[in-house]
């Protein structure tokens, strides 16, 4: 097997594994910060002590040296991780998800305003396009029964904070960052452990938070894994499947009604980002 058909059956499964994440949290009879507190904990957890076990520490030596990017990256995925909890139990899935996937067009302002790379006429299309898209579903915040702009601002928060740890973590490509991670998850755990009263989660509740945290666990690995094989473009078309199996996944289990402007808005935001990642992957392919 090549490294390109191995980068995308590695990210492929880590999207796979991402998809129930939402659902999760609509299953899950507790407190979000209390759901928030035990995702981080456990899935970065595990992952610190496996990574301790196998390889020691000098993989987190690795990060840490990277100064300030490595303290961006561990600080945007930890942040993310309690953003997007908060936002799924404020607003629908649909439009977590549908306004997650707008994060490619942060990625892109970001590396502007602080690694000085100049936007393509592709990336600038994109987001005239994606704007209009996140406005639809924010109007329609008011117009749908389980959703609200506080939810939609939580969501947009998570993929802002997403694109900085990414933007951070292209100064450190020959660095692995699963350890990241790892520390992100745990420090963010740590922070709101005092806000999340954690020990207040129902005993009927513990084998749902463990499958929880396993289905974050092996996505968070298998997506910062699989990214060093195959291009941004190609990462980014398998990033997109979340957003159109998350909302069905929920509408299918718990009968979550995905709302029509949701599905007006994102189905621009996805489009948009859909016709963009395949116009780059076209130009990669012919060089």
């Amino acid at each position: 097997m090549n490294d390109q058909a191995k980068g995308l059956l590695i990210t492929f499964f880590g999207v796979l594994f991402v998809v129930p994440d939402s659902l999760f949290v609509r299953l899950i009879d507790a407190d979000a910060l209390a759901i928030a507190f035990w995702r981080l904990f456990l899935a970065g957890g595990i992952t610190l002590l496996w990574i301790l076990a196998t390889k020691g520490i000098k993989p987190f030596a690795d990060v840490l040296r990277t100064g300030r990017y490595g303290l961006v990256y561990m600080i945007g995925v930890g942040s993310s991780g309690v953003l997007f909890i908060l936002a799924v139990s404020l607003t629908s899935v649909a439009n977590v998800v549908f306004i997650i996937a707008s994060l490619p067009v942060f990625a892109a302002i970001f590396s502007r305003l602080f690694l000085k790379e100049p936007f393509s006429p592709r990336t600038l299309l994109t987001i005239v396009a994606v704007v209009p898209g996140l406005a639809v579903i924010a109007y329609g915040s008011g117009e749908t029964a389980n959703a609200h702009i506080a939810g939609d601002l939580l969501a947009l928060g998570v993929s802002a904070s997403f694109a900085v740890a990414l933007t951070a973590a292209r100064h450190m490509r020959a660095v692995s960052m699963v350890p990241g991670v790892a520390m992100g998850y745990v420090g963010a755990a740590l922070l709101i452990a005092p806000f999340a009263a954690p020990f207040s989660m129902p005993v009927s509740e513990v084998p749902l938070v463990a499958a929880h945290a396993g289905f974050v666990l092996f996505s968070s690995v298998l997506i910062a894994i699989g990214p060093r094989y195959i291009t941004s473009a190609e990462v980014g078309l398998l990033v997109l499947l979340e957003s159109v199996l998350a909302p069905i996944l929920a509408w299918v289990v718990v009968g979550e009604d995905l709302g029509s402007y949701a599905l007006v808005g994102g189905s621009i935001v996805i489009g948009a980002l859909c016709i963009s990642n395949i116009w780059l992957l076209r130009r990669s392919y012919a060089r």
